[in-house]
């Protein structure tokens, strides 16, 4: 509850700051998806403008001050021209926070908005594969020291989800919103054993923080899983 009269706090302050130089405040991400864990995700918000000019950034800094010190991230920063030409640069983005976002203030930006299916399969394919080299680097370089490599896997965790929302989108499935759901339903469409990656999903919905021993098999089985997705995707058209 205070969450969430935070956030209607800061909806209210923006709209009062910016007048009608707001276009809209969407709130996305796993707060809007109803996946939120405390002090382990953030709340992701994104801002629409009229312009992003000196006189805007000035009239944004008490506001953003609060927000940040309440321990937010501000706001990704759009003009209304650069939402409306930006969706080849991000398909996979504003696909995901088409599917679940609120409207905290202004009015809806989705009219109008298409995405087409080949810049999302492009653009996965990519994430995909820059994640594994990413993924693979990380666990050469640490694989001798679990904590840290524990905490490279965590922080990948959450793309690797969006990675996947995006790939059942693409297969024309449902996206389910609890991540155990959803490890299941990709790995069934990209054929991969969902299971083995127990540990990555429980601290995702909020379970014991993810802790590897010398040798431990979820990160093999993760790396695996991240390939078979890749592949999995570069087989579509």
């Amino acid at each position: 509850m205070a969450r969430l009269l935070a956030l209607e706090q800061f909806a209210t302050r923006m709209a009062e700051a910016l007048g009608t130089r707001l276009v809209c405040l969407l709130l996305y991400g796993s707060a809007a998806r109803g996946t939120h864990v405390p002090k382990r995700s953030d709340v992701n918000t994104l801002l629409i403008c009229d312009a992003a000019d000196e006189a805007l950034f000035a009239a944004l800094t008490p506001l953003m001050r609060d927000w940040r010190r309440a321990g937010h991230p501000a706001p990704l920063l759009f003009t209304e021209r650069e939402w409306r030409e930006s969706t080849d640069a991000f398909p996979i983005e504003y696909e995901d926070m088409r599917q679940d976002h609120r409207v905290l203030a202004g009015r809806d930006p989705w009219p109008g908005i298409s995405v087409a299916r080949d810049h999302i399969r492009r653009q996965v394919e990519h994430e995909l594969m820059g994640k594994l080299l990413h993924l693979r680097q990380a666990y050469a370089a640490l694989r001798g020291e679990p904590k840290q490599l524990a905490q490279a896997v965590v922080r990948s965790a959450g793309g690797f989800f969006t990675m996947l929302r995006a790939v059942l989108r693409l297969a024309g499935k449902p996206v389910p919103t609890a991540p155990d759901e959803l490890v299941r339903s990709a790995a069934a469409l990209a054929g991969f054993p969902a299971e083995e990656l127990a540990p990555l999903v429980q601290h995702a919905a909020g379970g014991p923080a993810l802790r590897l021993r010398p040798g431990d098999p979820l990160v093999p089985a993760y790396l695996a899983a991240v390939a078979r997705t890749a592949a999995y995707v570069n087989g579509l058209e």
